[in-house]
């Protein structure tokens, strides 16, 4: 199981680095790449599936099956965005328990109100702590009933709240069991390093493309004391610079502009090659009976 390996790798030490998939094939290219996890952003995610914003429009039903198509095209683990459990008691137990099935290695849990917003975006609101400390509860016990997890517990108080409440939070939330803490709507490398300085444990980071946090690289956050690095959106926008240059050259000029990936890469890539292989293998013979 992807989660064994997680916990593994976790227990060795250093940073483990985590860029974002907003989709399978996404996965795909990260794993190509050599990372030894994918992170599932509910933001990708949204954007990929629906062409919407992360205003806490996807379903926990769609999320799980997002993460569980991803979990299939590769091997590494993946941690996933879980929002704020979509619902009480039971509905954080039933997306425990659905993460648990697709084969998500960890997931995170954050203390929103609901419906939530993505953690960067102004007028980010929390929910009381009783009752943040109430869902990650609830997430505890579904592990236990269902099978092992990773359980991030996530606070997006830093954007109204400030990092002194931040803070607090995430001390509060490792006190309950959680396996790592995570302090998002990080933008700043003040912030990161009050987080770094404050915040005992294991712990999560999550880098934007963009703010002044994305100075900091992967080695000064190790020495920081960081667990896992998320790079939620890099990829996502990325390819998203890409996709937008080539369609304005070709919308410009009526020509398709210099190839930079081609249809070969591609069909490594999606395992072209071996599922061709099972097919020919186990095909019916034209003729036989």
């Amino acid at each position: 199981m992807t989660v064994r390996i997680l916990r593994q790798r976790l227990q060795q030490g250093g940073i483990l680095a985590a860029p974002g998939a907003p989709d399978a094939l996404s996965a795909r290219v990260i794993a190509a790449a050599g990372f030894e996890a994918v992170y599932m952003t509910g933001l990708g995610a949204t954007a990929s599936r629906l062409g919407l914003p992360d205003l806490g429009l996807m379903t926990q039903t769609e999320m799980a099956e997002h993460a569980r198509a991803m979990c299939r095209a590769v091997d590494v683990p993946v941690i996933a965005d879980a929002d704020t459990g979509y619902g009480g008691p039971l509905n954080i137990r039933r997306a425990v328990a659905d993460y648990v099935q697709a084969g998500v290695a960890a997931l995170h849990l954050e203390d929103q109100v609901s419906p939530k917003r993505c953690g960067q975006l102004a007028g980010v609101k929390v929910v009381p702590i009783a009752e943040a400390e109430a869902r990650l509860k609830a997430a505890l016990a579904a592990r236990d009933e269902y099978g092992d997890m990773i359980i991030i517990a996530r606070t997006d108080a830093l954007p109204g709240s400030g990092i002194e409440v931040a803070v607090e939070r995430a001390r509060r939330y490792a006190g309950l069991g959680v396996d790592l803490v995570f302090v998002d709507g990080v933008k700043t490398v003040a912030e990161v390093e009050a987080i770094a300085a404050r915040v005992q444990g294991p712990k999560v980071i999550s880098i934007v493309d963009g703010t002044d946090a994305a100075r900091l690289d992967l080695k000064t956050l190790d020495q920081m004391g960081f667990a896992i690095c998320l790079y939620a959106v890099t990829g996502l926008f990325a390819g998203l610079a890409a996709q937008t240059a080539a369609f304005a050259a070709l919308r410009s000029s009526g020509a398709l502009p210099p190839v930079r990936y081609d249809y070969s890469q591609f069909c490594e890539l999606i395992g072209l090659a071996p599922h061709q292989q099972f097919a020919h293998r186990h095909e019916i013979e034209s003729g036989s009976e």
